[in-house]
């Protein structure tokens, strides 16, 4: 899929993705990166985190995050841009580069062999925090004692 054919959700889906991906898990998936140029050289910052009390009260600030951005061009003049939480240089820059890259006609090759792999790999960890968090659930139950009727 090309940015042309992709929608502004989809190129959000896999930028989300990319940024959650742990670093060595996406340098391991691409270990080289393809030509390009180093727009905005990554640079640590921080950002306020904003929290709503069951998603529904008012907006709250929660605390800062660190983050790290990056920006390159590919030889092809294609731009990527990439947020990471934390403070990892190279995972800010890979991370662009792949959005780069799913601008060009590679999308496909990246969306079988990297996003759907890093997609699987997040929905099997959120599956064991599950059932971590399944195995502290306390089910508190009332027996009902024959006179109360």
């Amino acid at each position: 899929m090309k940015m042309t054919d992709a929608s502004p959700l989809a190129r959000k889906t896999w930028m989300a993705m990319l940024a959650k991906a742990p670093a060595v898990r996406l340098a391991a998936l691409l270990p080289d990166l393809p030509p390009h140029t180093v727009l905005r050289q990554p640079e640590i910052g921080a950002v306020m985190v904003r929290g709503r009390i069951g998603a529904t009260g008012a907006a709250f600030n929660l605390g800062e995050m660190t983050v790290t951005r990056a920006s390159v061009r590919l030889a092809s003049g294609e731009v990527g841009h990439a947020w990471v939480q934390g403070r990892d240089k190279g995972h800010a820059l890979r991370a662009a580069a792949v959005d780069a890259l799913m601008q060009t006609d590679a999308a496909t090759d990246l969306t079988s062999h990297v996003l759907q792999l890093l997609q699987a790999e997040a929905g099997a960890a959120r599956s064991v925090r599950a059932e971590k968090a399944a195995g502290t659930k306390v089910d508190f139950f009332t027996l009902v004692r024959g006179e109360d009727k």
